[in-house]
């Protein structure tokens, strides 16, 4: 039985945060399925660990995402590289601090809107143009939580409903260009980041249940499910969905449960 065609086969796409984590579960999935992959990263040296274990030629890039500059800058060395750009995930993000609204510092608050909303402009504003050259495609990692809330992280959570309204946005404005733009909404999954803060809590084994309980498919997935929607929605599979967001959420947000 012939082998099936790679979905991304010859694509490049620029992830953002594609050092570790979820951008890192992408990277390595969007090589599996042939595409060339820029890891965009303020941890070069971790992106070129990722960038070497792909198995089709790709890049690590270093870039602030809190900087215009080197946003541009991350940008035209990936299309010296390869010429094209294809498709950006927008990936990076940050979490911290986890308080209410009124305990958050103006420069936390400022910060959080910098790294994971402000960083979607600055990638759409110098990408576009060679997105729109190859009727390419904008993928968002935004969260469960930018849908049905969370306590106590208000400003995380005010990024990342921004982003699910932003797609939204961007779906409908840049459709006449032939450039898709969807979002992925994870609700929790194993990354280095999550297992560092699941040792760090007072009764470890309680979290690591808690985590399994919120979603009704029983338990709490590697960062693997998430790149494998991603991978869809990047792909021509894909060719007719724009300003979907997507939960990639075990039904974490459905109905009551005992």
């Amino acid at each position: 039985m012939p082998k099936a065609p790679a979905l991304l086969a010859g694509k490049v796409i620029f992830v953002t945060g594609g050092a570790d984590g979820i951008g890192r579960e992408c990277a390595l999935a969007y090589a599996r399925e042939g595409a060339h992959v820029v890891v965009a990263d303020k941890q070069h040296d971790i992106a070129q660990e990722t960038v070497a274990e792909l198995r089709v030629p790709g890049l690590a890039v270093y870039c602030d995402l809190s900087d215009g500059a080197s946003v541009e800058a991350a940008i035209q060395k990936a299309v010296t590289e390869f010429s094209r750009l294809d498709a950006v995930h927008n990936n990076a993000g940050i979490a911290s601090p986890s308080k209410a609204l009124h305990e958050t510092a103006e420069e936390e608050w400022e910060q959080l809107h910098r790294v994971n909303v402000k960083s979607v402009y600055r990638t759409t504003r110098f990408g576009l143009e060679l997105l729109a050259a190859r009727r390419g495609c904008i993928l968002n990692t935004a969260s469960m939580v930018g849908l049905i809330g969370q306590s106590n992280h208000s400003a995380y959570v005010s990024t990342k409903g921004a982003l699910i309204a932003l797609t939204k946005a961007m779906a409908l404005d840049y459709a006449p260009l032939g450039i898709r733009v969807n979002a992925i909404c994870p609700s929790a999954a194993w990354t280095p980041l999550l297992r560092q803060w699941a040792s760090e809590q007072p009764d470890p084994p309680r979290v690591h249940d808690y985590l399994n309980k919120i979603h009704p498919l029983g338990f709490c997935p590697e960062a693997d499910v998430i790149a494998d929607a991603a991978t869809f929605l990047l792909s021509d599979k894909a060719r007719f969905i724009t300003g979907c967001i997507l939960p990639v959420s075990g039904g974490a947000e459905l109905g009551y449960r005992r």
